[in-house]
């Protein structure tokens, strides 16, 4: 199989269980969105302290896999659940064993400190652009509600990582 089609090449891109869309739908640019965000945490993974939190990252690589699945798929009857509340919940509860680790914030904070914290940072920007879009899309077509509540707490979670990433490796968080 070759890696390219052709298919694509007029500007259109075909949805899982059939039909074709422009590029630009709001449909391809939220699962776009959610895919790019996919690559920024494998890109924070593959960073200094690869073992940090790989397990759940790769877990949550897997939940954006099926977002994205479930997003490009505009059939709602050919498609099974990707996510639950069991889901979401297990992003709190990884949020809830750092948060009381971490310096009470009094101010908001930069983005960055190591190398590994700024790409978690860069992943928590992206997921806040990616929940934009799925919004957007949610206004026109049905969206499952659940995959809104991931991506808001994930976006929460990997602010939290980074910035248990920074106490770990000795980086302070610099205030604004």
């Amino acid at each position: 199989m070759k890696i390219y089609t052709k298919t694509g090449d007029a500007g259109e891109t075909g949805l899982f269980g059939g039909g074709r869309v422009p590029k630009d739908d709001a449909r391809v640019r939220a699962y776009g969105e959610v895919d790019e965000l996919n690559a920024w945490i494998g890109f924070a993974i593959a960073i200094h302290l690869p073992t940090f939190e790989s397990n759940v990252l790769e877990v949550i690589q897997r939940d954006l896999f099926s977002i994205g699945a479930e997003l490009a798929t505009p059939d709602a009857k050919k498609l099974r659940a990707s996510l639950d509340d069991a889901t979401v919940g297990a992003l709190e509860r990884v949020i809830d064993s750092y948060d009381p680790k971490l310096k009470p914030l009094k101010n908001f904070i930069l983005p960055g400190g190591s190398p590994k914290a700024a790409a978690l940072h860069v992943a928590r920007t992206v997921c806040r652009r990616a929940e934009r879009s799925v919004v957007t899309l949610a206004r026109s077509q049905p969206v499952n509600p659940l995959i809104i509540q991931y991506l808001n707490r994930l976006s929460d979670l990997l602010f939290v990582l980074a910035r248990a990433v920074n106490m770990q490796t000795g980086h302070d968080d610099i205030p604004w």
